[in-house]
C-alpha cells in the first residue's frame, strides 16, 4: 500500500456520509455527516467529508461542541430547500434536530430564528419554557420578540412532553424518567388529542407506548399501543 493509499484509508475511518434516512415520517436526503470539522464561523461549521466540504449552519452550543478544526466530528442535519436556496442545518444531537423542526413549524420562526433560540436555551430549557409557557425564556435569544415568544410557548405547550428530555406530563408515572422521544411520537401525540383527548393524558400515554415499544417504534404502532393506555 502506498503512502497516498494509506491516508485515504486513514481518512475513511472518520468519514461517512449517511443518506437517505428516514426521521419519524419525514425522509431527508442527507441525515447525518461524519468527517474532520475543518474551519468554523460565527453560525456555521465546514465538515470535510472524504475531501467533500459541507457548510453547515449551526446553533451556537453545536458549534461548542464539535470539539476543535481537524478532529473527527458528527453532526445530525436538516436539508432546508426553497425557491432561491438550499442550505444544512447542523445539530450536535438528534434531539436538537428535532426541536429545530418544531420551531419552524411555527409561523414567523425560520431557521435563523429557530438557530438563535437554540443557542440561546439547551433542548431542556426550552422544553420546560413551553410546558410552563415561560414566553420571557424563550425571548432572551436574539430576533425573538414576546410577542413571537409568546405565540411559540402557546403553540408548542401541548407537544413539549413528547419531545427530548420529556415534559412533566410524558414523565409522569414512569418508572426512571420518560425515554427521549422524537417527531413520530409528537405525531402520535396530536393523533390522540384529535381523538378528544386531552394534551397530558395523550403525552403521557405515548410516552408509555414509547417506552414499550422503544426509541425507533412506528407512529401507527404508538398511536396503537397509546389509545390503549389512554383508554385504560
Amino acid at each position: 500500500m502506498s503512502i497516498g493509499e494509506e491516508r485515504q484509508s486513514d481518512d475513511n475511518r472518520f468519514c461517512r456520509l449517511v443518506i437517505p434516512s428516514t426521521i419519524g415520517d419525514k425522509q431527508t436526503m442527507i441525515a447525518k455527516l461524519t468527517g474532520r470539522l475543518d474551519e468554523t464561523g460565527e453560525d456555521w461549521a465546514i465538515v470535510d467529508v472524504a475531501g467533500v466540504g459541507y457548510l453547515v449552519h449551526c446553533s451556537a452550543r453545536t458549534l461548542s461542541a464539535l470539539g476543535e478544526t481537524g478532529e473527527a466530528c458528527t453532526v445530525h442535519t436538516d436539508l432546508q430547500v426553497s425557491e432561491n436556496d438550499m442550505r444544512l442545518l447542523g445539530f450536535a444531537q438528534s434531539g436538537e434536530r428535532d426541536w429545530f423542526r418544531l420551531l419552524t413549524g411555527v409561523q414567523g420562526v425560520g431557521s435563523k430564528v429557530a438557530l438563535a433560540i437554540l443557542s440561546a436555551l439547551s433542548t431542556a430549557e426550552l422544553r420546560d419554557a413551553c410546558a410552563g409557557g415561560d414566553a420571557a425564556s424563550v425571548a432572551r435569544a436574539n430576533g425573538v420578540g414576546p410577542k413571537l415568544a409568546g405565540r411559540i410557548v402557546n403553540e408548542l405547550k401541548d407537544k413539549a412532553g413528547a419531545f427530548p428530555g420529556g415534559g412533566v406530563a410524558g414523565a409522569a408515572g414512569i418508572a426512571g424518567g420518560a425515554p427521549r422521544l422524537g417527531l413520530a411520537s409528537a405525531d402520535a401525540v396530536s393523533a390522540l388529542e384529535n381523538l378528544g383527548f386531552k394534551p397530558a393524558v395523550a403525552a403521557q400515554a405515548v410516552a408509555r407506548a414509547q417506552s414499550e415499544l422503544g426509541e425507533d417504534a412506528a407512529e401507527g404502532d404508538l398511536i396503537r399501543v397509546a389509545l390503549k393506555k389512554a383508554a385504560g
